[in-house]
This record gives structure tokens, sequence and C-alpha cells, in this order.
């Protein structure tokens, strides 16, 4: 493993996920991660912003799950929960009461969870942009 990479570092790269504008550039920063020896994974989500919350957490957790980023149990579940929770938590202000689109990107290295999520919020072409970040430490095995 690389000491050099710290939290910052797989923040950056989850980051890096979530602004992927294609599904060939979200392959090709993946591919630029592994060689890195993070890994990483993106979903897509748009919906009205309060209703979804369940379901964008759900989602996150499910594409880490099946993408090995953490393991299928209460702590890897409950690692990535409270990291996109807590990321939402920042654009909430922003989006209570409208729709969000766009993206959650999830990075891993070591101990290190990082979810950024990068949303437009409004209503019909009056969109905000807002971006949320957060880390948790997930032992390794």
């Amino acid at each position: 493993m690389n000491d050099d990479i710290t939290s910052i570092d797989v923040g950056r790269a989850a980051l890096r996920m979530a602004i992927s504008d294609s599904r060939q550039d979200e392959q090709a920063v993946r591919q630029l991660l592994a060689k890195q020896n993070m890994q990483a994974v993106a979903v897509d989500f748009g919906g009205e912003f309060i209703p979804s919350v369940k379901k964008i957490i759900e989602r996150a957790a499910v594409a880490a799950q099946r993408q090995n980023l953490v393991p299928s149990n209460h702590i890897g579940e409950g690692a990535v929960a409270g990291a996109v929770h807590d990321a939402l938590e920042q654009i909430a202000t922003k989006a209570v009461g409208l729709n969000v689109g766009g993206k959650i990107g999830i990075a891993r290295y070591g101990e290190h969870l990082c979810v950024a999520v990068y949303f437009g919020v409004g209503v019909l072409n009056l969109n905000e942009v807002a971006i949320g970040l957060s880390h948790r430490s997930l032992p390794l095995g």
C-alpha cells in the first residue's frame, strides 16, 4: 500500500467519479485510480430530494458492495450509508423541496472511504449546483 495516499486524495478520487460526465469518462477515471490501487464506483441519480434520500443511500450502498469497495455486511453498508447521508446533509439546505440530478462518486483506498455527491438542484431549467463530500474510516478485511 502507498503511504503517500491520504483521505484527501481519496476524497479527490470520489469527486472525480462524481463529476465524470459519461460512462466512458467514468471508466477512464476508474482505470486511472486502479493504477493507484484505489477502488471506485459512481451511481447516477435524479428525482425529488426529500423522498429520494433513502433510495440514494440504498443505491450507493449496493453499488459499493457490488464493486467490492466494502464488505456485504452491516459494517460496510453502514459506512457507505453514513458517508452518503453526511454528504447529502451538506446540500440539503439548497435541495429541500426541489429536484436533484447528478452523480454519487465513491472511492476507497485502504481504510479510507469517501463519498462525493455532485447534483444539479432546481426546478425546470433554473438549476443550482451543489457538492457534498464525506469520509469514513473502515477497517481492512
